[in-house]
């Protein structure tokens, strides 16, 4: 990984959108800095199209399309994405699943969800979990004392084991039924919404992010950044980002989105 200081001295194209995850991302310690949320004023503001693409659940991301400045949100890793039509008042939603094949799939995590608790006595089902509607994530430390690599990876073992996907963040692992992960709704989301075939402009979208989950984005966008944290995760990822923050979460967010506007300025 190049350290992101010296991304100015590389020949990179004009970045016209900017992919970002969430949690320990823009985030810090659980928390949102002042600092990330101007920076996606900021980008808003000079006309760089910003979409968060997260694990967080539908509720959080009907929330976020509506209220804070951004493009539109994949959510649940890739099971939906939502734009809010400001000139219409209507929140556009495209799903992978149908509502029908939804509630199918929660039975069937439901059953994953008691061996989970039962094998992994330390974790519990994630806070936000109420507000979902296509995974299931399990807390491995956001509210909960950190499990150990082994426990995650037992938790990781259920949800494979029962023929889900299963997928490590900073926080929870979170698992569904379904081949899509942030990639592939992502193309959906270009294609739906903007109008754009995601392979055309891959070299003008810049990704950030922070833990295994986010490899396939590592893999695909050439302009791909880590912030600082995602040294945590050295080992354990299929695919490394091009670039590092020295920052961590949003305040590496907040480096990388300076760093773009210093350019369109320059």
């Amino acid at each position: 990984m190049i350290p992101f200081d010296r991304f100015r001295e590389r020949s990179v194209p004009d970045i016209g959108f900017v992919l970002t995850d969430i949690d320990d991302t823009l985030t810090l310690n659980g928390r949102l800095p002042a600092v990330a949320f101007q920076a996606l004023e900021d980008l808003e503001t000079a006309g760089i199209r910003t979409v968060p693409i997260t694990g967080r659940p539908a509720g959080w991301c009907d929330h976020i399309a509506r209220m804070w400045p951004v493009a539109g949100v994949v959510g649940e890793n890739g099971a939906f994405s939502f734009a809010y039509d400001q000139g219409q008042k209507r929140m556009n939603r495209f799903y992978w699943k149908t509502e029908e094949e939804r509630r199918a799939d929660k039975k069937k995590l439901d059953n994953i969800r008691k061996e989970v608790l039962h094998r992994v006595p330390g974790c519990r089902v994630s806070a936000d979990q109420p507000f979902r509607e296509a995974d299931l994530a399990i807390d491995f430390c956001e509210d909960v004392p950190r499990l150990s690599a082994e426990e995650i990876h037992r938790i990781v073992d259920c949800f494979e084991r029962a023929g889900a996907r299963a997928k490590i963040s900073s926080i929870h692992v979170n698992g569904w039924f379904g081949d899509y992960d942030k990639l592939s709704m992502t193309r959906l989301f270009f294609d739906s919404f903007f109008r754009i075939n995601l392979d055309d402009c891959r070299k003008q979208t810049l990704f950030i992010g922070d833990s295994p989950n986010d490899c396939p984005m590592f893999e695909f966008f050439p302009n791909s950044v880590g912030v600082a944290n995602i040294r945590q995760f050295s080992g354990e990822l299929s695919a490394e980002p091009t670039w590092i923050t020295s920052g961590k979460g949003g305040f590496g967010f907040a480096q990388v989105a300076k760093a773009l506007l210093d350019r369109q300025r320059a």
